[in-house]
């Protein structure tokens, strides 16, 4: 079961607002929500209310536990660019853009345990097999014998 959350027109560029939902892309929802309270980007307030919009989304609308959800998929694409102009020398203007972003936030139910649990869990699994074997010791050379 996917959850799916949109937050439009954002007046932020989303060159920074991607560099805050690559922060918690793939995180649970609890510890992204942590993450997010703390991080002092502009970018990182819409990010969480967006992030809280789509929990409350998942709670209400499809019944699911916001304790085994996580961000399955966080996208930011660019919105309307406002074009507005900034007087120069010589009588000139330099155009200056305004960006916004639409940003869109796809929440997931973890699959067996999660978190760093999850981690433990594979690293068990894997097979002793694949350590590499000790490498054998060079054999020492003889020492020459000293001659009187």
């Amino acid at each position: 079961m996917e959850v799916i959350a949109h937050a439009r027109h954002i007046r932020i560029s989303p060159k920074k607002v991607r560099l805050v939902v690559d922060l918690v892309r793939g995180m649970d929802v609890d510890r992204a929500s942590a993450q997010l309270r703390f991080y002092r980007k502009a970018a990182a307030r819409p990010v969480a209310k967006l992030l809280d919009s789509a929990i409350a989304n998942a709670k209400h609308n499809f019944k699911l536990d916001a304790s085994g959800l996580y961000i399955k998929k966080a996208t930011v694409d660019g919105g309307p660019v406002l074009k507005r102009w900034r007087a120069r020398a010589f009588g000139r203007a330099a155009g200056i853009k305004k960006r916004s972003s639409h940003i869109t936030i796809v929440l997931a139910q973890r699959e067996g345990p999660k978190g760093i649990e999850a981690a433990v869990v594979k690293a068990e699994k894997k097979p002793e097999a694949a350590a590499k074997p000790a490498a054998k010791p060079a054999a020492k050379k003889a020492a020459p014998k000293k001659s009187k």
